[in-house]
């Protein structure tokens, strides 16, 4: 029996260290993955730690059948998703037919930035765009699954993914030129 899956056994018994390690175990690399989602350091501990009450609370129906980090990432994931949705702040976005955004190579400038300076790029872009980016290039869903998850449609999930590239390719090289680097993007 994998090591998790044993720990996760002794969280279902209501063992209380048990559950601890769990959380230690897991709390930075989660945290890491709300700070994507969040524009500041208070929001990604609320997402946190509603993700790690929903984490405990559904134990029971994790399947012993696929790795225990990940499916405690979906459901990082999927709470930092809905709270944005309550909040109501997806609601700028645009259809792909509104606009036309360049996209000329601008993942290589991604590959040359520091994770710390990626992070914090990401943070600054509004709330659709960063959420969008998160979904499709770092947790790898599909378009699809992005519009019905978000209540938008396909071409939107795609215009956000364009503007959010767009942005930060120009963050990087101003950048690159020294311009700026804590400016934030508009």
């Amino acid at each position: 029996m994998d090591q998790h899956y044993a720990l996760v056994y002794k969280c279902l018994q209501n063992d209380r260290k048990a559950q601890s390690e769990l959380y230690q175990l897991f709390a930075g690399k989660m945290f890491a993955v709300c700070m994507r989602y969040a524009s500041d350091y208070d929001t990604a501990s609320d997402i946190l730690q509603d993700g790690f009450v929903k984490v405990f609370n559904a134990l029971s129906k994790f399947g012993f059948d696929g790795s225990v980090e990940g499916w405690i990432r979906r459901i990082m994931v999927n709470t930092a998703i809905d709270y944005f949705r309550k909040a109501s702040k997806l609601h700028v976005m645009t259809d792909i037919d509104e606009v036309e955004v360049a996209d000329s190579g601008s993942d290589h400038f991604l590959s040359k930035m520091a994770s710390e300076e990626i992070i914090a790029v990401i943070q600054k872009l509004p709330q659709g765009y960063r959420t969008v980016l998160n979904m499709y290039v770092l947790e790898d869903y599909s378009h699809k699954e992005i519009s019905e998850m978000l209540g938008i449609s396909e071409g939107t999930s795609k215009s956000q993914l364009a503007r959010a590239k767009a942005l930060l390719a120009t963050q990087l090289k101003n950048s690159e030129l020294g311009y700026g680097r804590s400016e934030k993007i508009r």
